[in-house]
């Protein structure tokens, strides 16, 4: 959950403590989420240097014009300075592994967004290789999973099949590099826009938020994994049997503790650093 303000030709975008979980803002904030979040897309954007341009400009708030600076103590490790661009509406999807809405739609049809994959594959199992399977951006409810043709009837197909290229390619670079720190990256998705006639990589990297990430320790193939991102919240949400409908109920301190705990893990545990 992020907030964006207008900073003249840039934008200032602040990761908040929200989280939403079906489709609904919580009640109860996580510490830490939002600087987890944008600390962590920065090391992604600094480690892929070299792939595409991105938006970024600055996370010192010092660099933000006024009057951003005189809210440094509720900026600073949780916002970015970044470039305005005129974003391409669609979610690009990388998976490495069957699972979420995939995994749904590998067991109706035996393909994931048009993509015909073997026969026999269980829930978390690895894909014989990485596949783009983009979806549309939804401003509420769930994105919805398209295939690539309909990507390339909205935005033309060689600008669909760059989206794809760069996808594979920041995946394959980033899940290459977390194994090698012990996280497996299931699944992310990246936005993409444009800066005049250049497209760029923009909005948050490889977060928890943004992507599934599992202890490669404890990967075991044939159900659910344990992951550092919000799915403890999911789970505790479907133990209470809520109904998924308003208002949403708040989390109780042990759920908040542990999952708090788990998004601060992910970084360290790829960054090296602790927050």
């Amino acid at each position: 959950m992020r907030d964006v303000y207008n900073a003249g030709d840039r934008l200032v975008i602040v990761a908040t403590d929200r989280l939403s979980a079906f489709d609904y803002i919580l009640p109860t904030p996580i510490p830490d989420k939002g600087r987890v979040l944008t600390q962590t897309t920065l090391f992604w954007l600094g480690l892929l240097d070299g792939i595409l341009p991105n938006h970024f400009v600055s996370a010192n708030v010092e660099d933000y014009p006024d009057p951003f600076p005189r809210y440094r103590d509720q900026l600073e490790g949780r916002s970015m300075l970044v470039r305005r661009a005129n974003m391409i509406e669609v979610e690009c999807v990388a998976r490495g592994y069957v699972s979420g809405s995939g995994w749904k739609d590998y067991q109706k049809t035996g393909a994931i967004c048009g993509i015909d994959l073997p026969a026999g594959l269980r829930e978390s199992d690895q894909l014989p290789e990485p596949i783009f399977t983009p979806a549309t951006k939804a401003q509420s409810g769930h994105d919805e999973n398209i295939s690539f043709e309909t990507v390339a009837e909205r935005i033309g197909v060689e600008l669909a099949e760059r989206l794809r290229s760069y996808t594979l390619q920041i995946y394959n670079r980033a899940a290459q590099y977390a194994e090698s720190r012990g996280i497996l990256i299931a699944d992310t998705k990246f936005e993409f826009g444009f800066l005049g006639e250049e497209l760029i990589l923009a909005d948050e990297v490889l977060t928890p938020d943004s992507s599934r990430f599992w202890p490669r320790s404890l990967y075991s193939p044939g159900g659910p994994q344990p992951s550092y991102d919000k799915q403890f919240v999911r789970d505790y949400l479907e133990s209470i049997r809520w109904n998924k409908r308003p208002p949403a109920p708040a989390l109780p301190p042990d759920v908040i503790a542990k999952t708090s705990e788990k998004y601060r893990e992910a970084y360290r545990v790829l960054s090296g650093k602790s927050l």
